[in-house]
This record gives C-alpha cells, structure tokens and sequence, in this order.
C-alpha cells in the first residue's frame, strides 16, 4: 500500500482551508492534472483520511448563549450516555474526552445557566457527573492543521501500523488495510466465511 506522500499532504492542507476549492485549482497548486488530484482524494477518502466534505459555521453568529467550557468528571455509571446526551445537545459545539475519562465540551449556553442546562441532559446523564468546572471564554477558534502529523493506517485484523510493505484489500465494495499478507489472509478468510453464512 502507498504511503502519503507530500503532495497527499498539501492536497489535504487545500482542502481544509477550502473544501469547495476546484480540482483544478488543486491541481495548478500541486502540479498536478485535475484527474490526478481527483483519484488522490478519492485514495485518501477510501484510506478513510477523508471521511467527509463538511461546512465549517460561525455558530457565534447564529446562536445565542454564553460561551463556555465544561469539564465534567465522571463515575463510571451512565457516562456513554452523557457523552451521548453531550453530543445531540445544540448548544454544545465539541465533546473531548481525556486521558482521566474527563468529558470537556464547548458550548455556547442558554442564559449562562450551566447547571440547569445541565440538569437538562436528563437523568441518566447527570447521574454520572461527580464533579464539574466552568471556564468563561472569551474567544474560541477551531483550526486544525497537519504540521507534524505523521499518517499511520491501521491493520484491520490486528491494529498494528500499516507501512508502505503493506497490504490492501477490496472486499464487498470496501477497501481494507494490513500491516502484512498473513492478516490479510486471516481477515479475508473469516470474512467469506461470514459471508458464506449469511446466504
């Protein structure tokens, strides 16, 4: 399997810059054809680097609330829904998790009122919140880069790092990666054997 190489990764910062920008725009910036460009974003997409072309909104300018960031601790019980409960709420525009199992969310909160919007998440959800910290923001900005990235695919059968002496595989339409070509046998084998059994 071919790695990503620096025009993959100049393609990428073009496109997170602006999603919309023409192939052929990429195209003139990479030196390459715009067919060129479109089968590397196709490669990326089915490598799932590219999982999809979104549109990046000011929610600042189209919702009300006091922007905030939440970092909730946890009890074990009832945090899958919290985390859950945090991600359908329209107020909230990121959930992290941390290395401690800490849930901390940025949000733009009706009236400031935290922990009635808290309390909103439902019973479920409460139940699993031990402790919280509210921090005011002033400003928040979202930009993501690739400087320093290293790209690593993972073997579909064990995890492991997929390198360029990798292997790919199509199966059923959709495309898998393996460190080597024992997981991919192994990974091949059991899924036509399921597949055999759902006929």
């Amino acid at each position: 399997m071919p790695t990503l190489d620096d025009t993959d990764l100049e393609i990428l910062e073009l496109l997170m810059a602006d999603a919309r920008r023409p192939w052929s725009e990429i195209a003139e910036a990479v030196d390459l054809s715009p067919p060129a460009v479109a089968d590397r974003v196709e490669r990326l997409q089915d490598a799932g680097v590219v999982r999809r072309f979104t549109l990046d909104l000011d929610r600042s300018q189209l919702r009300a609330g006091v922007p905030v960031l939440v970092r909730l601790r946890l009890a074990t019980d009832g945090a899958d829904a919290l985390r859950e409960a945090l991600r359908g709420d329209d107020a909230v525009e990121h959930v992290f998790t941390t290395a401690e199992g800490d849930l901390v969310c940025v949000a733009r909160v009706p009236d400031g009122d935290v922990p009635a919007w808290l309390e909103g998440m439902g019973e479920g959800g409460t139940a699993a919140i031990e402790d919280y910290t509210v921090t005011l923001l002033t400003d928040a900005e979202w930009t993501p880069s690739l400087g320093g990235t290293a790209f690593a695919l993972d073997c579909a059968e064990c995890g492991n790092t997929v390198t360029s002496e990798g292997e790919t595989a199509r199966l059923d339409g959709d495309l898998y990666h393996f460190c080597c070509g024992s997981c991919e046998a192994r990974f091949t084998q059991r899924f036509e054997e399921l597949a055999e059994g759902a006929d």
